[in-house]
């Protein structure tokens, strides 16, 4: 079975992890995003999650663990391979009812931002694979994920900004430091208002010159509408 490994990534670490847990500079609040809680020790138990977020500044953020390992479909990736784009990093499991909610969410951010510095890793815990691969191609996820079943990854971050339910988001830098967390589902407003800081801070473009996948599929539906016809017909049939 494949799993994650994990390490220490660079010396500043420690020296800003007191900071780091007191850098609270902006909260966001999402939808109610209660779920499973997994069992485990002591500080290491996940718990609910309330779908709250937390942004770090950029003088206050703590570098993310060194984190590699092998995904759901057998390729070897790692932290280090996103190193210059802003990364999203999901934690998620198959039996989770709040990351089903979750994942158009995300996959509409994804396709949003993939021009703009952005991309996206999951992170698959206390999971079995065959489902976890089912979820991924039912669900049409268009990015890969960890196989993280003894969930590694999560422990990896206890000692920086750990995500601490399922579903949690992190948001890293383009220098491999914690951006932002989210405990819990996040939600469309929230997680393109923590990404738009950061694509500006990096001057990755203009996010509010991104394509809105939202307004895309109206507009094509719309159009589809429009050749049917008014009488149910492709356009330029007219009725009898």
């Amino acid at each position: 079975m494949p799993s994650a490994s994990t390490g220490p990534r660079r010396s500043r670490v420690t020296a800003r992890l007191a900071a780091a847990a007191a850098a609270a500079v902006l909260v966001l609040t999402g939808c109610a995003g209660g779920n499973e809680i997994e069992a485990g020790g002591g500080d290491d138990r996940f718990i609910s999650g309330d779908g709250s977020a937390t942004a770090f500044a950029a003088g206050d953020r703590v570098d993310a663990p060194e984190v590699a390992g092998t995904t759901l479909e057998g390729d070897e990736v790692s932290l280090d391979d996103h190193e210059g784009e802003i990364l999203v990093l999901n934690v998620w499991a198959s039996w989770c009812g709040p990351c089903r909610s979750e994942q158009p969410v995300l996959d509409e951010v994804h396709t949003e931002y993939s021009g703009l510095g952005v991309d996206f890793l999951g992170v698959n815990i206390k999971d079995d694979e065959t489902a976890a691969l089912a979820y991924q191609d039912n669900m049409g996820v268009p990015y890969p994920s960890l196989y993280d079943q003894p969930g590694e990854v999560p422990q990896a971050f206890r000692d920086t900004v750990p995500p601490r339910a399922i579903p949690s988001t992190l948001v890293l830098d383009p220098e491999g430091r914690i951006a932002a967390r989210v405990i819990g589902a996040t939600t469309y407003g929230q997680l393109t208002g923590l990404l738009d800081d950061l694509v500006v801070e990096y001057g990755f473009g203009d996010p509010e010159e991104r394509p809105r996948v939202a307004e895309q599929e109206a507009e094509e539906a719309a159009a589809a509408e429009e050749s049917e016809g008014t009488d149910g017909k492709p356009s330029g049939e007219g009725g009898s």
